[in-house]
């Protein structure tokens, strides 16, 4: 049996003021001794800063890759999730708020070597770091990602993007596939309802579609809070420019949740007037998500075949198709 007590040494932080402080993340956490981060999960102890979360996952499961969600990015394949505990966010609608409210780590230890012997006997194409937010262990996170990279297996982020650029260029680095959550196209909303501030999150979307890596968006509409037709062209016209059309946008119905159970949840008028403003604004690939109904099926641009069909998360495979596609990543 581990030692419980025995934290992971934390990368990302230095001292200030006879203090501790985390640079992982915008918050800039100042911490004294015994005093966790915004993240609840990062910890000083004996005057360093220590991942209290590092191998102690709360969530283990295969997931179709869909569900993550990730619609070109291995399309049809299995991915082994993990997740921890904790999140740099105090978001008011969090739908893992179980996972990411929690302060300390699950009781279960799994090593990096051992997540990547899980995700192999269980023939999975990928891994996903995902449920709460991947960037408050990263530690655990790079490790168990050196170790997949070495063998084949790529990695993924479900995140929220609230990272340092110093951090992200190492967390971030030899991760395949993210997406993503852009919680809305206001920094007062992001401030009312997060905590956090925008600018943070649309840096670390223009990096990673600078760096190459495969990107897909999500956002979460929510009525009476950022579900202003303006708000959404203005966020659909970012996208356009800054990471082009072919950038794949998920639109996802918010359920009532955590602290928000008395918020109405989104009306399919919504999602379908959120889904046309997206397309007007150019962008080819957007999909709507936790309401059913919609068509989500894939279509190529320049004649209009269908690439991809689905229905939920299962799929009836990958078309063959004349037309280059670059925007379907698939195994070499």
């Amino acid at each position: 049996m581990p030692n419980l007590t025995k934290y992971h040494p934390a990368k990302f932080w230095g001292t200030k003021n006879n203090s501790i402080q985390c640079w992982l993340c915008p918050h800039y956490c100042i911490l004294t001794e015994g005093q966790c981060g915004q993240c609840l999960v990062r910890k000083v102890f004996e005057g360093k800063l220590v991942s209290t979360s590092y191998a102690f996952p709360a969530a283990l499961r295969v997931d179709p890759i869909e569900k993550k969600p990730l619609y070109h990015f291995l399309p049809g394949s299995r991915t082994f999730s993990i997740g921890t505990q904790g999140c740099n966010l105090k978001c008011d609608f969090c739908q893992n708020w179980h996972l990411s409210t929690q302060q300390g780590h699950a009781n279960v230890h799994v090593t990096p070597e051992e997540i990547l012997s899980e995700a192999m006997e269980a023939s999975c194409q990928s891994i996903a770091f995902t449920y709460n937010e991947p960037i408050v262990f990263a530690e655990y996170a790079m490790d168990i990602r050196d170790l997949a990279n070495e063998a084949g297996i790529p990695c993924i982020l479900v995140t929220n993007g609230y990272i340092t650029p110093k951090a992200r260029n190492e967390v971030f680095s030899g991760i395949k596939a993210v997406n993503i959550d852009l919680k809305a196209f206001s920094d007062e909303i992001y401030l009312k309802y997060t905590r956090a501030n925008l600018d943070p999150v649309l840096d670390t979307i223009k990096w990673c579609i600078q760096e190459g890596i495969h990107t897909e968006l999500t956002s979460l509409i929510i009525p009476g809070i950022n579900d202003d037709p303006e708000m959404i062209e203005m966020e659909c016209m970012w996208i356009s420019k800054h990471c082009g059309n072919d950038t794949v946008l998920h639109i996802n119905a918010f359920h009532p949740d955590h602290k928000m159970k008395d918020q109405p949840q989104t009306s399919r008028t919504i999602l379908e007037r959120s889904k046309h403003i997206a397309n007007q604004c150019g962008l080819k690939y957007v999909y709507v998500g936790n309401y059913p109904g919609f068509d989500n099926n894939t279509y190529c641009p320049e004649c209009g075949e269908i690439i991809i069909k689905r229905d939920h998360y299962h799929i009836d495979g990958v078309a063959s198709h004349t037309h280059s596609l670059p925007i379907i990543w698939r195994i070499s």
